[in-house]
């Protein structure tokens, strides 16, 4: 950690991981804000008849024939800021995949909203990572977030408290594939309630978790619902770590970004999802991560997977290049893409 004194203000250069490394300002003795966040370009080619995306999610348009696509997106590129008043934290974070702009001209993007939420003691409330999510288990990719397709990866409106491994929440509800209604009908009128507790020790982390909710189906019929997660990240020789996430039940939007539905007609969506990753350190500033990840569901019959192995440099602290290939997959379409990938990436 290094300090410098700079306006009247003390700045902290905080040097740590690297989505939470930023530079600190002692306003008062009980006052701090810190600014975060990074600057990052991606360069992306894909081959296949799954329509070319930034980054794959859990879906993907089939086309009739197979397509190559490059491309350049600056827009993982995010800013936050954390404000801190003794023991009331406020976080707001934005990046720029929020839409908007062309490739003929501009190339512009529209920020977009990522996190929101005050923290007070052991109670948060806002917007961020679901209580449902472990994110230590979140896999180091090139292509954002990795096996999307089988990960817990969901942000959203809540209210949380925690006490030691323990948390439980109340979060926003919404019934994704049964009754839409509109802005003034929509009737998800029941919150979601999740439950985990997180082992943890010198070998790492293992989180388990629960999921309770009330969907409408198609027809708007009330239907319950019920989800569970065992997920972590566990220390493996040296450095290295295996991540690994188990999920099943009636999970739907909660995993897979788009790749579980909630509801299927009048019954609540069954799925298993399953990732594996193993991250492996050449060198103090040089690693590489091999991942999979797939979805199976019972009522769309969907079987999705995404595979990947990657290598990472860091040319100092702040600045690393990394490189990626790998393959998304919707078997039930008879559908898939190659890629590769090259990214490169500075942390405030």
């Amino acid at each position: 950690m290094k300090t410098i004194i700079k306006s009247g203000l003390m700045l902290t250069a905080l040097v740590s991981a690297p989505s939470f490394a930023g530079y600190t300002f002692d306003l008062t003795d009980n006052d701090k804000i810190t600014f975060g966040g990074y600057i990052k370009l991606d360069a992306r080619y894909t081959d296949g008849n799954i329509g070319a995306r930034d980054y794959w999610i859990g879906g993907g348009t089939k086309l009739d024939n197979s397509h190559s696509n490059f491309s350049f997106s600056p827009r993982e590129t995010r800013f936050n800021a954390k404000y801190q008043h003794g023991d009331v934290t406020g976080f707001i974070e934005m990046d720029f995949d929020g839409g908007g702009g062309n490739e003929v001209i501009s190339n512009s993007a529209h920020p977009r909203l990522r996190h929101a939420f005050i923290k007070y003691e052991n109670v948060l409330v806002g917007q961020t990572w679901s209580t449902f999510m472990n994110t230590s288990s979140i896999v180091e990719a090139v292509d954002f977030g990795g096996p999307l397709v089988a990960t817990a990866f969901i942000r959203q409106g809540q209210i949380r408290y925690t006490n030691g491994g323990l948390q439980l929440s109340i979060e926003n509800p919404e019934s994704y594939g049964g009754y839409r209604g509109t802005a003034t009908t929509k009737d998800d009128s029941v919150p979601d309630f999740i439950a985990k507790y997180t082992f943890k020790g010198d070998w790492g982390n293992v989180a388990v978790s629960a999921l309770a909710r009330q969907l409408k189906s198609s027809t708007n019929e009330t239907e319950s619902a019920l989800g569970y997660g065992v997920s972590g990240r566990i220390k493996a020789f040296g450095k290295d770590d295996f991540r690994f996430q188990l999920h099943g039940g009636n999970v739907g939007r909660y995993v897979g970004a788009t790749a579980n539905l909630d509801m299927v007609g009048e019954e609540a969506e069954e799925s298993t999802s399953v990732l594996v990753a193993y991250r492996h350190f050449w060198s103090e500033d040089m690693r590489s991560n091999v991942f999979y990840g797939n979805t199976e569901n019972d009522l769309s019959d969907r079987d999705r997977s995404h595979w990947g192995v990657n290598l990472f440099k860091n040319v100092t602290k702040q600045l690393s290049f990394g490189v990626e290939v790998g393959n998304f997959e919707m078997a039930e379409a008879n559908a898939d893409s190659d890629y590769v990938q090259f990214s490169a990436k500075y942390v405030l």
